[in-house]
This record gives C-alpha cells, structure tokens and sequence, in this order.
C-alpha cells in the first residue's frame, strides 16, 4: 500500500487550480512504477518524496507527468511545501526549505500567518514522516515562492505560422509587435503573445501539429504557452493556457515552470511598468473550469539584466489515499 496526498494548487478553494498527488515515501519505488503510478493518478503531475541526496537540500522530489519525468515544474513544488507544511516535516516559522531537483538545488521561500509559532530545531527532513495521520491539521503555511533559473531565451525553431497552426489561431490573433519566443527557466516553453482573452480562449491544440514542434534546446519542447496581456488595474496581468500533449497532458489548469518564463517576457518586453515587476499575476486554467492564479516576481537591473526569478503560490488539500501495488 502506498500513501499519497492529493492537493489543488495555485488557489485557496478546493475543486480549482491544478491537481496533485504527492507520495510522502517513495523509498523503494522505481522510476518505472512512478510513471505508472502517475498515469494511474491521471494529473498533470504527481511528486514523489525521498531523502536528500545533494548537500545543502532538505528533500529529494521526483517529478512526473502522465507521460515523462520532469527536471522541475512549478505547481508541484509549490503544492508539496504546503504538503510537507500540513504533514509536519516543514515546521511552523520556517523561512526556507531546498528541494532537490533534476535541476539541482531548489529553494522554496515560505511565507506563514501571523499565528504560526518559530520554527523550533529539527532533523533533516524524512518522507517516511511525512505520511497522512488519520487528520492532518492544516499548517499556518500562508503562501510559497519558488526560484527558478534566470531565463535563457532563444528563437524557436519552428516558424511563426508552424506554431500558430499548433494551437488553432490565425496570424490576426497575434499580439502586433510582439515575438513569439522559446524560454526556459529550467524547462523550454514556446510563449505565444494573442492579442486578446478571447483569442486566447479561440485556441485549439492540435496534437499532431504540437508535437511536430521542435525545441531551440537540447531537449524536447515541453509545450505552448499562449497568453494575453490584460488591462491595467483588473489585479491580473496575463490570462494563459497551456498546451503538452507530448507529455500527456492536452492542457494544463496551472503551469508554473511557464510563468516564470511569461514572467520574464513581460519585463524584457515593457509590458509591465517597473513597479509592478514584483506583483505579476497569470490566470490560467479558466476555459477548463479549473481557474488558478500564479504569482510572478522578477528581480531586475533593467528589462534585458534579470536576475531572479520566482513564481509563487497557495494550495489546499482535498483528500488523501492508499493504492494498493503488487
């Protein structure tokens, strides 16, 4: 029997944001029964817990979605602190705790309410005491901001026209002036810039043409990122979707290893005033009933210089399980 946890992330209800399962112990598990495990699972993603391996990090986490293994992803880094928070093995009052990535070290800033005591001194964190009690208490754990790389931003390989054809859109649906770009800030995404929220709805995956789409990296395209800008004032910046099917996944309510690159495009392009470059706010998932909000924090010298990249968030337990193997 193998216990999990399942948690919607980048909200604050139940029944919205991005799904996930998180299995608190997964000594013992191959990489193998993982992925099966996660197809079972049938979420965008589902993270598995291990000892550190690296110094200098508290957990090792693996990531999958129904169709491959991850180096990083954003919702469930942030949906797993808030696991380990309502579990224990984050205490109350910690500022700061370090999964270990496929990328390597990932420090995850932790934000607590008012009521939460001091983190007291504790041993390394272990999966095995991360697993579900009966009733687990929810943590004071109030919100969570993950770093990711700085971006490395570079032409796609696939022509403008190969790309929107991908996604069911004419060329009038562009946003004029504003290139489409492969980013990574630790996974490549074509980032798609429409001209309006009701563009963006329009869209439609085309599973063939989608994985047809070649990266400008070393690596498979992990998928499409269309987005558009919207008003100043509304409390949101970008209404986004998300296309991967190549990963199993047709479209995804709530993608955070895409908006720290959609992040980045808003500065480097002027679409946000400097004083807005620490407030960001992506909504994605809404045409499928799942809305999520994505927090984006850009440290910057200027538009073309940035520095770091964060991509924040809340989440909510919804249920937990036991699934029987062998």
């Amino acid at each position: 029997m193998i216990a999990y946890l399942h948690y919607d992330v980048f909200t604050d209800r139940p029944f919205e944001g991005n799904q996930l399962a998180v299995f608190p112990d997964a000594r013992g598990l191959s990489p193998e029964l993982m992925q099966t495990l996660t197809r079972e699972m049938n979420f965008s993603e589902c993270t598995f817990l291990l000892p550190a391996e690296t110094p200098g990090t508290d957990i090792r986490m693996r990531i999958f979605t129904p169709g491959a293994e991850l180096p990083m992803a954003g919702h469930p880094t942030i949906g797993t602190t808030f696991a380990l928070a309502d579990s224990g093995v984050i205490r109350p009052g910690t500022e700061r705790f370090t999964f270990g990535l496929g990328v390597g070290p990932t420090p995850v800033e932790l934000v607590w309410h008012p009521s939460a005591s001091p983190a007291s001194p504790a041993a390394p964190a272990s999966p095995a005491a991360s697993a579900p009690s009966a009733a687990p208490a929810p943590s004071a754990l109030g919100f969570a901001w993950m770093d990711q790389r700085t971006p490395d931003t570079r032409e796609p390989r696939a022509s403008d026209a190969e790309v929107l054809r991908a996604i069911g859109v004419d060329h009038g649906a562009r946003h004029a002036g504003l290139p489409i770009e492969e980013i990574s800030c630790g996974v490549p995404f074509v980032c798609v810039p429409l001209a309006s929220r009701a563009d963006v709805d329009r869209a439609e995956a085309d599973v063939g043409a989608l994985g047809r789409l070649a990266s400008a990296f070393d690596r498979p395209l992990v998928g499409v990122f269309l987005f558009a800008v919207e008003p100043a004032g509304s409390g949101i910046t970008a209404y986004s979707r998300m296309f991967a099917p190549g990963l199993g996944v047709a479209e995804d309510p709530a993608t955070g290893s895409a908006s720290g690159p959609l992040g980045c495009y808003l500065v480097a392009h002027g679409l946000v005033p400097r004083e807005g470059w620490h407030d960001m706010v992506s909504l994605q998932g809404v045409r499928m009933k799942r809305p999520s909000r994505i927090h984006m924090r850009i440290h910057a010298d200027s538009p073309q210089v940035i520095t770091r990249v964060q991509v924040g968030g809340q989440a909510v337990k919804v249920g937990e399980g036991r699934i029987e193997v062998g």
